[in-house]
């Protein structure tokens, strides 16, 4: 019997037809109109799931994880059960299997890691405030120490610039809590390089590259634990950092997905309220936010990324959703196999999205792919 990832499609204005135990879905016009019947469906219709792949060598929760140019995912440092970790493994989609890798020369948890256009991983900041980074060369599999960071950080952003150069900004920064002050790696020298100060000092902000080149900041908190609305841009052209329009709603730990339309959708979150549900869609060409569809309750904290299909996939606990940005609604999809939070997510080039490690009453190490089907029905003739 086929189930559509236990989505109830009436809610979202669609038509079932049940006969012999096979459901089929789409919109209700096209469905209504279409004269199908059970006869016309086959049992081999693909939906979305999660499937059990192999498990990490170390139970591992709040690592990095970065897609490599082979395909492979780099999974690094986070907390485990003895504290900090300094391991790192890889994961083959090919093969479905872990393999360990060299050691970073620092164990790392709340850093960031961003490939680089050589393809090596650069990796920097981290608990407790520091400053160091280094790099991972796929290649020979080691991590060597690069320059110093001009400010010790962590839980802070990092983003890939056009020009090969990496922005980091925000954080904390020891006794002096969130931060204001960003700065540049330029692989090329191995060296950082101040770039300016934002509006606000902010920690838990969402940093996304837009189309145009510039930065969008968005969100977090500062001093006193005060919530943002406020949302600002980097030119990489001038160094500069300038305000632009404010969100509808202050939030702190939300996620940000650019689309392919070039806008950029704000999902969750929480703030004094708690949990957040609202999610809104900030237009770069007019600086502006619009409302746009609720989240589950259950996933107003959760990891996000962009499905190949333009979809956007949220993902907390043992709960997941689906944001469509031409209906600007969230819809539910396949749960998955382990409740878990504080975990790694990544697209891996097949469209598939690779879950892995994260919390569960403790660090764990198990993984899972979510496949995203195609929930369409068959026509009249038996076509897609």
């Amino acid at each position: 019997m086929l189930f559509l990832a236990g989505v109830n499609l009436l809610e979202v204005q669609s038509k079932v037809f049940a006969e012999e135990g096979t459901w089929i879905a789409g919109p209700a016009d096209e469905i209504g109109n279409a004269g199908l019947t059970a006869s016309a469906v086959s049992d081999d219709l693909a939906v979305a799931s999660w499937s059990v792949t192999r498990s990490l060598l170390n139970r591992r929760y709040d690592p990095t994880a970065t897609l490599l140019l082979s395909g492979k995912v780099l999974v690094a440092g986070g907390g485990g059960t003895g504290g900090i970790l300094s391991s790192t493994e890889l994961y083959d989609p090919a093969t479905g299997r872990w393999t360990e890798t060299g050691s970073l020369v620092t164990g790392r948890d709340a850093h960031t890691a961003t490939l680089l256009p050589s393809g090596k991983v650069l990796v920097a900041g981290g608990l407790s405030y520091l400053s160091g980074a280094e790099l991972f060369d796929p290649t020979t599999g080691t991590w060597t120490a690069t320059g110093d960071m001009l400010h010790g950080r962590q839980s802070h952003r990092a983003t890939l610039l056009p020009s090969g150069k990496v922005l980091v900004a925000g954080g904390s920064g020891s006794r002096r809590g969130p931060l204001k002050n960003a700065e540049l790696y330029d692989p090329a020298t191995g060296r950082w390089t101040s770039t300016g100060q934002m509006g606000s000092a902010r920690v838990g902000n969402s940093q996304t590259l837009l189309p145009s080149g510039k930065v969008l900041v968005a969100g977090g908190f500062k001093q006193g634990m005060n919530y943002l609305s406020s949302a600002e841009l980097y030119d990489p052209a001038t160094g500069r950092w300038t305000p632009t329009s404010s969100m509808s709603v202050a939030r702190d730990s939300h996620s940000a997905t650019v689309l392919p339309s070039g806008k950029v959708l704000v999902a969750g979150g929480y703030n004094y309220y708690g949990g957040l549900t609202s999610s809104e869609l900030y237009d770069p060409s007019t600086e502006t936010w619009t409302l746009t569809g609720s989240l589950d309750p259950a996933i107003s904290v959760h990891a996000a990324t962009l499905l190949l299909s333009g979809k956007v996939l949220a993902v907390q606990g043992s709960s997941a959703e689906l944001y469509d940005p031409a209906t600007g609604i969230w819809v539910p999809t396949a749960s998955l196999n382990r409740a878990r939070s504080s975990f790694s997510m990544t697209l891996l080039t097949s469209g598939e999205v690779l879950a892995a490690g994260g919390f569960d009453g403790g660090a764990v190490n198990d993984a899972e792919l979510y496949n995203e089907g195609t929930d369409f029905w068959l026509t009249p003739d038996g076509g897609r």
